[in-house]
């Protein structure tokens, strides 16, 4: 009961939700009853800020959420396996190891903790200042993390030998090991990227001043074989940098920021920021996501913008199916979008929350999504396309 007594408050909040409400219960049914999930997981009584799949078998997810919990479930059923307790801030990094070993939780105070997934107990933890991403090493048992302070940590687990590549003293604010997971691109809230060797500890490439960002750095990302690294920025421009000179390639900006500028001061800041990006491992494409709801697919071998495709509102993460030009788009009006980077055209729509989403994941043969949202809960979508 509690849980409906939740989801009852948030669905109250907007106006407008509230009105239809009152003016014609058929409609506020008829909304709800567009699920278009196979799988509902509502233990989390908060929004739910980051969910993980098992890199393995991709049937297991972790998610954590503001209510200071993170758990590990079962995908097919949503059928929990294990709470990740101990937290005492909001759940907001989760992830499994490469091999699906370990899964890592983190929160905002900086409290990380490592748990074995077969025993289900916990074999690590640290506390580090506030955290602000985290990611496991691609081949091995290592964890990343980025905090407030500007320090990249890195610790083998389970043994906890660590090391710390200082920054700027400012935040850390996104950050990717690199596919020979020998390097990691790390992105500050000065605007400034570097390039760190993990191994000897120190900065290959540092990008600042004109080579670097205006604003804060919100995503990175790197293509397939890591010879090209993509950065995006508040300053709502992406970059493209190659991973082995640090040099800037090329800046994608978009258009449609500078007549949004003239209308105010104060709004400038807020209008517009790159969100999220990655690139395509079957073409030569990057997808960048903006917080005015434009996706824009561009074409890396003649450095132009191939299509815009417009929502209608913010997105908030995008991720790119591992073996086709599928883009997949999740956004603050609580759909998840699939799109064809060829044509630049819609392919479906799933929706079922009834808040925004804030983080989802796609599995290794893009048939399912699941989804993390601000409506306190979970879900799994089956995007099987008959094209397949």
């Amino acid at each position: 009961m509690e849980d409906v007594d939740f989801e009852d408050e948030g669905a109250e909040e907007p106006d407008g939700e509230a009105w239809e409400s009152e003016d014609d219960e058929g409609v506020e049914e008829g909304m709800e009853a567009q699920d278009d999930s196979e799988v509902t997981f509502s233990l989390h009584s908060a929004s739910v800020f980051c969910v993980s799949l098992d890199p393995k078998t991709n049937t297991l997810a972790v998610t954590g959420g503001e209510d200071d919990k993170a758990f590990v479930w079962r995908v097919s059923d949503g059928e929990l396996l294990f709470e990740c307790s101990g937290h005492k801030d909001s759940v907001t990094c989760a992830g499994f190891s490469h091999d699906s070993v370990f899964v890592a939780t983190g929160d905002m105070s900086g409290l990380i903790k490592v748990w074995r997934v077969d025993a289900k107990e916990e074999v690590w933890s640290f506390e580090v200042g506030d955290l602000e991403w985290m990611e496991w090493h691609p081949q091995a048992h290592v964890l990343l993390a980025g905090t407030a302070d500007g320090n990249t940590w890195m610790w083998k687990i389970p043994s906890g030998d660590c090391k710390t590549f200082q920054g700027p003293a400012c935040p850390a604010t996104c950050g990717r090991i690199l596919p020979d997971g020998k390097r990691a691109v790390v992105g500050y809230e000065d605007g400034t990227m570097r390039i760190w060797d993990l191994k000897h500890g120190t900065s290959l490439h540092v990008l600042k001043g004109q080579d670097g960002h205006q604003d804060p750095l919100t995503c990175v990302a790197s293509n397939q074989d890591g010879s090209l690294i993509m950065t995006g920025s508040v300053d709502c421009h992406a970059k493209l940098v190659n991973s082995a000179t640090g040099k800037v390639v090329c800046v994608f900006k978009m258009e449609s920021v500078t007549p949004k500028a003239p209308i105010s001061e104060g709004e400038e800041a807020e209008s517009n920021s790159v969100e999220s990006l990655g690139f395509c491992n079957v073409m030569p494409l990057a997808a960048v996501g903006y917080l005015d709801g434009t996706l824009a697919i561009y074409d890396l071998s003649t450095q132009s913008l191939r299509h815009k495709c417009q929502h209608e509102s913010g997105i908030v993460q995008l991720l790119w199916e591992e073996s086709s030009a599928v883009v997949y788009t999740c956004s603050l009006d609580g759909a998840v979008r699939l799109w064809d980077a060829r044509s630049g055209k819609m392919i479906s729509e799933y929706r079922g929350h009834s808040a925004e989403i804030l983080d989802f994941a796609v599995n290794k043969d893009a048939s399912i999504v699941v989804t993390t949202s601000g409506d306190h809960q979970a879900k799994v979508f089956c995007v099987q396309r008959p094209d397949r």
